[in-house]
């Protein structure tokens, strides 16, 4: 014979699936989060690499006076469009265009400054609001190249070793590697995953509580021969059921766009393994039947379908806020972090995206933290559904 509280489970998951409206938002969430996180790195992508691939539109005016500038910005892949003087109003009119990306104009004695070896003024125009920010430092970084060369030609010319300029040369080396470059930004970004945990199962949570208070069908299941735990613990691992659904399919497809996104172009790369990544799904799993369990508790304290709607869409938004805080105050990984549910889970994910051995003990607190508080819901609303005054809205 089944255990009641499985067939209350069976019962109410099969209500579940019929739910077109609960399946809707489970396919909704579980595609739409790895899309933007896709759609934002590789538009992120497109950008970094964009100059390479199209080269930079640079209008020059006076090109003529610097030959030699000209051919460097050239052999950089800068495509060169002379113009003849233009007002500043004209500058501007062009920069609105989005045609280029900045306008070089030298100034009228720049030939004679440069050949009496004093500073050749040139002036870069550019519009801090269009999104040319990277294209404007490569022609910073080249002018300012260009300038050096130069100034180290005059001192070799005058017999002064160009070094004398640089008395402390500075030498960086980087021990980052990509992957935890790619963790800090990509783990807070997958840390968003994790809030539909409490999404996937709302529908469920309450229309198995509050919903069917409502409509009087509650009563029914009550005078069936099994415990009110029973009912509860059914009902939970039901709306839990479609939770763990939803994260591990959300996480999946992630890791799969993650994979494939050709990441190397902007310095980082996604190296979780499949078996990590199982290890952060099954530590994932109680944080779904903490939000199913809190859902419930939650749906069963409201006095009306509605009111359990707008009180359980209240509360998804207190996992966010440790998720938000801590990121914003850039705080170190600390052992507390894996003992908030979400907050631990994004912790947990952003360190195994390292590469780095982290060691049991943040799977054991990020899977028994939310463990506990899921069961502590889940007595309270078993407590909650023998109290007749529940049954009856009072």
């Amino acid at each position: 014979m089944k255990p009641k509280f499985l067939v209350v489970f069976l019962k109410e998951f099969k209500e579940t699936l019929r739910d077109k409206r609960a399946l809707a938002l489970l396919a909704m969430f579980v595609l739409m989060y790895p899309a933007i996180v896709g759609f934002g790195l590789q538009k992120l992508i497109n950008r970094a690499t964009m100059p390479e691939r199209e080269g930079i539109e640079l209008v020059v005016i006076g090109a003529a006076q610097a030959p030699t500038l000209m051919a460097q910005l050239k052999q950089k892949n800068i495509n060169v469009t002379e113009r003849a003087p233009m007002t500043e109003e004209a500058i501007g009119a062009l920069l609105h265009e989005n045609k280029f990306a900045a306008v070089l104009r030298l100034d009228d004695k720049f030939s004679q400054n440069y050949q009496a070896m004093r500073p050749a003024r040139v002036e870069l125009w550019f519009d801090s609001a269009r999104d040319t920010g990277g294209k404007q430092r490569d022609i910073e970084d080249l002018l300012r190249s260009y300038g050096n060369n130069i100034a180290g030609a005059r001192l070799l010319a005058h017999g002064v070793s160009p070094a004398t300029l640089a008395p402390v040369m500075v030498q960086r080396y980087d021990t980052g590697t990509s992957a935890s470059r790619s963790a800090m930004l990509i783990g807070a970004m997958l840390g968003a995953f994790f809030i539909p945990a409490f999404i996937f199962c709302l529908s469920s949570a309450v229309d198995s509580t509050a919903g069917e208070r409502e409509r009087r069908s509650l009563e029914v299941l009550l005078a069936q021969p099994a415990r009110p735990a029973d009912l509860i613990v059914g009902k939970w691992l039901a709306a839990a059921s479609l939770s763990v659904i939803g994260v591990t399919l959300e996480l999946a497809i992630a890791h799969t766009v993650l994979k494939w996104l050709p990441l190397e172009e902007i310095g980082m790369s996604w190296r979780l393994s499949s078996a990590d990544l199982a290890l952060a799904c099954i530590a994932t799993i109680p944080l779904s039947l903490f939000a199913a369990g809190l859902e419930i508790a939650l749906a069963m304290n409201a006095k009306s379908f509605k009111e359990a709607q707008s009180t359980v869409s209240f509360a998804i938004l207190l996992p966010m806020i440790p998720m938000i805080v801590v990121p914003m105050l850039d705080l170190k990984t600390a052992t507390w972090m894996y003992l908030v549910p979400v907050l631990s889970n994004q912790t947990l994910l952003r360190e195994l995206a390292k590469g780095q051995e982290i060691g049991a003990l943040p799977f054991v607190l990020t899977f028994g933290a939310s463990l506990v508080l899921a069961l502590a819901c889940v007595a309270m609303a078993s407590w909650r559904m023998k109290s007749e005054r529940y049954v009856l809205s009072v």
